[in-house]
This record gives structure tokens, C-alpha cells and sequence, in this order.
């Protein structure tokens, strides 16, 4: 068994809607498990829980890939991953497998099959696997990785509301929702809470004062700079005290309940090894935690010290130990609660009740670990959301409000939260920014509180998901220039869009990055850009190859074609039906009320239709295929054309744009760019687009190098017509002779072609091209440049010459090094009234060298 290559697919993909990983997987013959006896034997015996190897028990034709994938999605499942799906699919080539898990997080997911590896070969080999270690270890791994509660219970009730979410950082910065209507986390604190006011509730002794401002009942105290002074105070605000850091939180370095200069020596010490220390009136009573989101208060909670109940038979250690097994409880914040730990606070809480961690404490007896009940420190809550009084619920509001936390964590201690705290001198003791939320959502007894749907509720108003317009443009030709009109037609109607494809990144118009931007890295940024009204994906073949999709659902998928395919043979992509089922891969991603725009003419994209879970818009030029005439007998939206115009009918409602106004169309002798634009219509239409916009849209897209470059742009040489396209399919080949016949100024004017071809494409491919060029254009002019894409030299330009062997108009042929040689060849030999095609490669620098030339000669006519 050999892994050949392991990627992570980070989106809606191939194979599922789920966060994958992927690795192909090469296995002979003595692979299989019917060829090796025992073999299953000896990997259950090394991982009990793998579960069934095979569906319906039968193992002949099940190879170790397939174990493979099983284990590797036990494995993490057995770590307390939340996974269920895996899949393992043969490939055209004998032995190589695709292998498919899930993950919840990758670096996760990329281990359990490393150690799934392991494994197999264990069991191969007969030697041992520690299944319990790979576990802890995946378990450990997870945990480290994974959102922690109280982000995570955010991040939940926003997916309950159908807003997407990213994760920013390995940490809790997370946004939710795309361009404009984007809102960032970190924990519990939002975007919208200024730094100022997290500043200020660090401060404990700022924070008081602004409190007694508002009327919020808090404990006398102050700063103080050393021992001493920190004992003059005591006295004089009278014992017990507390004594914390002025800028703190979670519990650490304080020490309440202070009534001796021994105790605030030690607690000083503490205190001090965090911040500047604050001496206060300790309050009688319970700690309870009241979160406050907005202007509401939201749970409340009563927090217990962490401590043991004696039961006359074991010592504080061994009661602390059975208490810390309880699985609830962790090392850090992973979990609803922490662990309680021995420390010198711990130490002295205990000499102070005459015990040490080896005494073993009466039945019945409460031995308190430490003062403080922060959770953070192993304490306890309990749920008493329901109890508290409207005037306790309304003084940590103003709390809340006067230190400016959008989200609040509010501190007070009192005897009970059932009387206002005037009437039991109460008061709040603290207010805490980007507060825990583990107390509320699994307390230790009482109820949970879903928290993080209400601190989603502040951030989007109701029915708002946080989500901009956004459609997936994808097809084997015509999807570049398809996706430049849909933009522009968003444009158009007053939105800042941002568009990707293969030119690069582009955000109301201006360039923010350049090269081969059509995959889902580009389609995140865009989506990140806070500017951003509307998106527009070009999605190639090969970023949902590499990594999915880079958006969870889209309001619109166009699908232009898929005719007889493209780059076939490639990432065991091949035939034409392979590569429709993965280019319906946005189709499957459509929003419950959005819709998918496809090519009716096309049998391959027509079947997409049944994945879509919103609505289909069907689009030909001919409204009476059968697709589009079933279709519309529904009452559902087509697109075609009649009596030179592009009619979207639905029912008896019809609207016309008459293809005269649309430039890009030539009055509609370019057969293509119809296609095209009907597409763009469609995708206008179900992005919900008013039919002004996109009237004065079409109107104003014109096929320059600006708006499309490479994509049939015409230019004058001389009085000879220069048209530059990006072509490289037998398909466009087609389109492009189409184009040529309809605008040509007849079958005696001389035309000419220079054209190359990839070497990623299969031999046929190459040769079809050339093939259809030859019945169209007198010369051809054959270039090759260095890059050959794995092809030996002059493989390509061999294969290009075989294709034009039968062809029934060319009687040229030329073989040329270097595609700007072959263009200023081709340019030199042209005279008034000629046409030349050049097929470019390099889109960018070849369309530049041909306007220079262009220049150059209308400088010197």
C-alpha cells in the first residue's frame, strides 16, 4: 500500500458537503484482503472499536485502501470527533484508489490517517500498535485545536441561523457572514466593543469609580504598593477584605475573605505577581455571575469555590482526584469545567481549616481549595437565571453599559439575587470583557442557557443571515467572460462587487491580485473584503480538484456548458460525465431559494437540475427543446432567443432585450457571446436584478481588452481585422469558427490562425483543434514556446500539424518558436480586408504586444 499524495478539501467538494481529507492509494493485487489471510483478524485485534470492514460482510474485492479509510475515521470518531462520512472509489488506473474522510479539524484528520497508516501496516506485519496512545493522542490534538465552549456555542447558534463562519486564527477570532454584512468574534467579545472600553473593565479601580457614577452598589477599597499598605487600608475599611490584581481576570491571583496580616501576606504575594494590587471590603454572600448581551440580561449563574465533601474514609488528595475524573473536567477552558489543582492558594486555604492534603476530613465535611469560585480555578455554578430580581438584573445592565462591553460578565456578590442588592449590602465586584460562557451553557446543576444565540442575535437583526448575493460561474467555455457580465451587470445596479477569475481578483472594478485566480482561496478573499456588496466566482475544475469550494452555499450557479469536455485525463477526471459531476459541484451547492442557471442544449447540464436544491433557470437559444418547453409548461423561468432578441419568460410574463443593443453580441452574429450573455441574464434575473439594470448592463459591456481580455477581442492591423481569444478546447475551436463565418466579409477574404496547445491535453484533443481550423483559415502558423507541460520538444507542434492532414482549406502551414514571433509573422503578412485569429497563451503579455503593434502601425498609415 502506498500513499501517493494526502490534501485537505476545505469546502463543499467532489465527494460531500464535508471538510475532507483526500489521499490516493495504490495497492497490487496482493492488497486485497481476500489475499491475505488473517489480516483482518490481526487488525481487530489491534483496534476493537474499528467496527465493519465492508458493507454486507463481503471482502473480495475490498483492498487495504478501504481499511485505510475505515480506520482512519474510526480513529478520530474514538477521539470524540464529530465525523460520519468516508468513502473510497476506484480510479481508471488498476490499483490506485481515491480515499475520502471527514474531519472536524485538519491537522486532526491529517494525523488519524497517518496513524490509520500505521495501522494497517502493523497489522500487515504483525507487529504492535498502541491504539490507546494514537487515541490520546488524536484526542489531545483536537482539543488544542478545536473552537473552546464558549466560542464554540457561538459559532453554533449562527449555523442554526444559516450564517456562514471563518475562522481567522488557530485562536477564537472568528468572522461570521460575508463582505459588508460581516461581524468578528474573539470569544465573547464583538467587533463592536471598542478597545477603550475593554481597557477600562480591566481596571478594576477605574471601573468602580465609573460604576458609583451610575449608581452600582460596589465594595470600598483601593490600590495600594506595598504589604503594609495593604494592611493599613484592611483595618481601616475593617476586615475581612479581598485582595486581586487591579487588571485580571479569570479568577487569577485573588484571594477573598482576608481577615489576618499572615493571610494578606500570602494573598499580596499572589495578587502581585500579576499586576498592581487592590485591597477591598469583602462582601458576605455568594459569587453569582449575571451576563449581561446588549441592554438584557441574559443567564445568571452562582459560583462555588472548588472544594470536596469528606466522606471519613479517603484523604482531601484522593477526594480531589475522584472529582478531577469526573470527564467534565479538563486541564484548560476545552472543557465545562477545569480541573482543581493543588497550589500554595490551595495549600493555605487548607492549613487554614487545620487540614493538610493527607488528612482525611469527616463525613459530611466541606473542605473549600480556594476562596474564589471562578470556574477557571475548578469551581462550580449553578443555574439561577430564573431568580434573579429585576432591580439586580437592571444594576448589572447599567454595569454593563457604563463600561461600554457589548458582552459583560458582571461580579457580584451578595446573599441572594432574589432582593435588590441596596437591601443586603451587595454589590459588583467586577465586570469582565469577552466573559466565559461555560458556567451558563452546562452548568453543574440547573439548567443551560443557549447564550450564543443571543450574542448572535446582537450582532444580525432577525432574518438576517449575513449573506451577499453571490454566484459561481463554472463550464468548459465561456465562464470567464460570462463571469465579467454578471459582475458588471451587478455593477451596474449599484453594488460594489467582487469578482474572481482566471485574470485575477477584482473589487469594484480596481485589481487587487493577479494570475490564475479562479479557486477557492481567491473566492475566501473576496468574501473576507469588507466592502463587498455582491461576488462573482469564476470556479475552475481544478481549485474544487485541489481543495472544494471556497463558500459553503451560493445564491446562483451558471453552468455554461460542458459539451466534449476539457483537460480530460487529468486527476482521474476522464470522461465528459466524470467532469460534470464535478462541475455541478456549485449546482449541489445552490441555497434553498436560490437558483441554477443551465444550458438546456447541453444533455450533461440539463441532468444537473435534479441535484439543485433551490430553483432551475434553463437557458437555449432554441425555446422550443424539449427541456426548455417542459420547463416553462411548468411555470418555471427560461431564457432564449426570438425575433433578435434574449426573452426571460415564466408563465405568459415575458421580458425582451433586443440583441442590437447588446454589443458583445455583434447584433447577434456571434453565436457564443449569445450564449453567453443568456447565461448572464439568467444569473441577473435569479440574483434578483431589476430589468433596467441590466438593459443599460448589457448595453455598456463591450469585448475590449479592458472588459474580457482574450476573449474574442477585436482589433484593426492595417485594415485587416485582428481578433485575440484565449480558445484552447475542440469546443471553442467551434464556437470561434462560427464567429469567424458570421462576421467574415466572405469565403474569398484570406484568413489566417496562430494558434498552440497545451501539452496537459490528451493527443486527440490537440489534434481536433487543428482539425476544425483547417476547413475555416487559408495559413496556419503552428508556435511553440518553451513550456511543454510535460510533453517532449515539438511533441505538441507534431501533433497541431497531424490535425490539419485532411483540412479542406488550409494549404499554409508554418512552424514557428515563440508566440510573439508567430504573432509578428502573422502580422506582417497581413493585407486590407484580411482576418487573423491569434490564439493566445500568455494572455496578458500577448494581448500588450499586439495593441503595441496595433499602435505602431495605425501611428505610421
Amino acid at each position: 500500500m502506498d500513499v501517493s499524495r494526502i490534501r485537505a478539501l476545505r469546502g463543499p467538494n467532489l465527494w460531500s458537503r464535508h471538510t475532507a481529507i483526500e489521499a490516493i492509494v495504490g495497492c497490487t493485487s496482493a492488497c486485497f484482503i481476500a489475499d491475505l489471510p488473517g489480516f483482518e483478524a490481526r487488525v481487530r485485534s489491534l483496534f476493537p472499536a474499528i467496527g465493519e470492514l465492508w458493507p454486507g460482510g463481503g471482502g473480495a474485492s475490498i483492498s487495504l485502501a478501504h481499511v485505510l479509510e475505515v480506520a482512519a475515521l474510526a480513529l478520530q470518531a474514538a477521539a470524540g470527533c464529530p465525523v460520519t462520512f468516508s468513502r473510497t472509489s476506484r480510479t481508471a488506473e488498476p490499483g490506485i484508489f481515491q480515499v475520502v474522510v471527514q474531519y472536524s479539524e485538519e491537522a486532526v484528520g491529517r494525523l488519524a490517517f497517518e496513524l490509520a497508516q500505521a495501522l494497517v501496516n502493523a497489522a500487515l506485519e504483525g507487529s504492535a500498535f498502541d491504539v490507546d496512545a494514537a487515541i490520546a493522542r488524536l484526542r489531545e490534538t483536537d482539543e488544542d485545536l478545536r473552537l473552546g465552549p464558549s466560542t464554540g456555542a457561538i459559532v453554533d447558534a449562527a449555523l442554526a441561523r444559516n450564517i456562514p463562519y471563518r475562522r481567522l486564527t488557530q485562536g477564537s477570532l472568528v468572522q461570521f457572514g460575508w463582505g459588508v454584512k460581516q461581524r468578528r468574534i474573539w470569544a465573547a467579545e464583538i467587533d463592536a466593543t471598542s478597545a477603550v472600553a475593554e481597557t477600562i473593565g480591566q481596571d478594576k479601580d477605574l471601573t468602580k469609580t465609573l460604576l458609583q457614577a451610575a449608581g452600582v452598589p460596589v465594595p470600598i477599597g483601593r490600590p495600594v504598593e506595598s504589604p503594609d499598605e495593604a494592611w493599613a487600608v484592611a483595618e481601616a475599611i475593617g476586615l475581612p477584605v479581598v485582595l486581586k490584581p487591579q487588571d485580571g481576570n479569570q479568577g487569577k491571583g485573588v484571594t477573598v475573605n482576608v481577615d489576618s496580616r499572615a493571610q494578606l501576606e500570602l494573598a499580596y504575594q499572589a495578587a502581585a505577581e500579576i499586576g498592581t494590587v487592590m485591597v477591598e471590603k469583602f462582601l458576605p454572600g455568594s459569587d453569582f455571575r449575571l451576563l449581561v448581551v446588549g441592554d438584557r440580561l441574559i443567564a445568571a449563574a452562582r459560583r462555588d469555590p472548588p472544594h470536596v465533601i469528606g466522606d471519613g474514609l479517603h484523604s482531601v488528595r484522593e477526594l480531589v482526584d475522584k472529582v478531577n475524573a469526573d470527564p467534565r473536567r479538563g486541564e484548560g477552558h476545552a472543557t465545562s469545567l477545569t480541573k482543581i489543582r493543588f497550589d500554595d492558594i490551595a495549600m493555605a486555604r487548607l492549613d487554614a481549616q487545620g487540614l493538610a492534603p493527607a488528612s482525611v476530613p469527616d463525613k459530611g465535611r466541606r473542605v473549600i481549595l480556594r476562596n474564589n469560585a471562578n470556574l477557571s480555578t475548578g469551581g462550580t455554578a449553578t443555574d439561577v437565571t430564573d431568580e434573579v430580581h429585576p432591580e439586580v438584573a437592571a444594576r448589572a445592565v447599567a454595569a454593563a453599559q457604563m463600561v461600554g462591553l457589548h458582552v459583560c460578565g458582571v461580579d457580584v456578590v451578595c446573599e441572594s439575587v432574589q432582593r435588590p442588592l441596596e437591601d443586603q449590602s451587595g454589590g459588583v465586584v467586577e465586570v469582565n470583557a469577552a466573559p466565559g460562557l461555560r458556567m451558563h451553557l452546562s452548568p453543574s446543576y440547573g439548567k443551560g442557557r443557549n447564550v450564543g444565540e443571543a450574542i448572535v442575535a446582537n450582532l444580525f437583526a432577525p432574518g438576517d443571515d449575513g449573506r451577499i448575493p453571490t454566484v459561481a460561474v463554472t463550464g468548459t467555455n465561456g465562464k470567464t467572460t460570462t463571469a465579467r457580465l454578471i459582475a458588471h451587470l451587478l455593477a451596474t445596479s449599484g453594488l460594489c462587487v467582487g469578482m474572481t477569475n482566471t485574470d485575477g481578483v477584482y473589487v469594484n472594478g480596481r485589481q487587487i491580485d493577479s494570475g490564475d485566480c479562479s479557486g477557492p482561496k481567491s473566492a475566501r478573499s473576496v468574501l473576507l473584503h469588507p466592502d463587498v456588496d455582491a461576488a462573482v466566482f469564476e470556479t475552475a475544475r481544478g481549485g474544487v480538484l485541489r481543495e472544494g469550494l471556497g463558500f459553503d452555499r451560493c445564491s446562483v450557479a451558471v453552468v455554461t456548458n460542458v459539451g466534449s469536455g476539457d483537460h480530460l485525463g487529468l486527476n482521474y477526471i476522464t470522461t465528459v460525465e466524470d467532469l460534470a459531476v464535478l462541475k455541478r459541484v456549485i449546482v449541489q451547492n445552490v441555497a434553498a431559494n436560490g437558483y441554477a442557471v443551465l444550458n438546456a442544449a447541453d444533455p450533461l447540464v440539463v441532468a444537473m437540475a435534479s441535484v439543485c436544491p433551490g430553483q432551475v433557470i434553463f437557458f437555449a437559444a432554441d425555446r422550443q427543446h424539449p427541456a426548455m418547453a417542459t420547463h416553462r409548461a411548468q411555470g418555471r423561468r427560461v431564457v432564449y432567443v426570438e425575433g433578435g432578441a434574449i426573452v426571460a419568460a415564466q408563465g405568459a410574463w415575458r421580458e425582451k432585450v433586443e440583441l442590437r443593443e447588446v454589443p458583445i453580441t455583434r447584433a447577434g452574429a456571434i453565436g457564443f457571446q449569445v450564449e453567453n450573455v443568456m447565461a448572464a441574464v439568467a444569473a441577473a434575473w435569479g440574483a434578483g436584478l431589476s430589468w433596467d439594470a441590466v438593459r443599460r448592463g448589457l448595453g455598456s459591456f463591450v469585448s475590449d481588452v479592458l472588459t474580457v481580455p482574450g476573449r474574442f477581442n477585436l482589433m484593426d492591423y492595417r485594415g485587416a481585422t485582428v481578433i485575440a481569444d484565449y480558445g484552447h478546447n475542440p469546443d471553442a475551436m467551434r464556437a470561434l469558427v462560427q464567429a469567424v463565418e458570421a462576421m467574415a466579409a466572405g469565403p474569398m477574404q484570406r484568413r489566417s490562425v496562430v494558434i498552440s496547445g497545451a501539452g496537459d491535453r490528451r493527443d486527440a484533443d490537440i489534434r481536433e483543434q487543428t482539425a476544425i481550423l483547417g476547413a475555416c483559415f487559408d495559413d496556419v502558423l503552428l508556435y511553440q514556446d518553451a513550456a511543454q507541460r510535460g510533453r517532449a520538444d515539438g511533441e505538441v507542434m507534431a501533433l497541431l500539424r497531424e490535425g490539419l492532414a485532411d483540412a479542406g482549406r488550409t494549404r499554409r502551414i508554418d512552424e514557428i518558436r515563440g508566440e510573439f514571433v508567430a504573432i509578428d509573422t502573422a502580422l506582417e503578412r497581413l493585407r486590407p480586408g484580411d482576418l487573423c485569429l491569434v490564439l493566445v497563451d500568455q494572455i496578458e503579455e500577448a494581448l500588450a504586444h499586439l495593441a503595441r503593434r496595433c499602435a505602431e502601425a495605425a501611428a505610421t498609415a
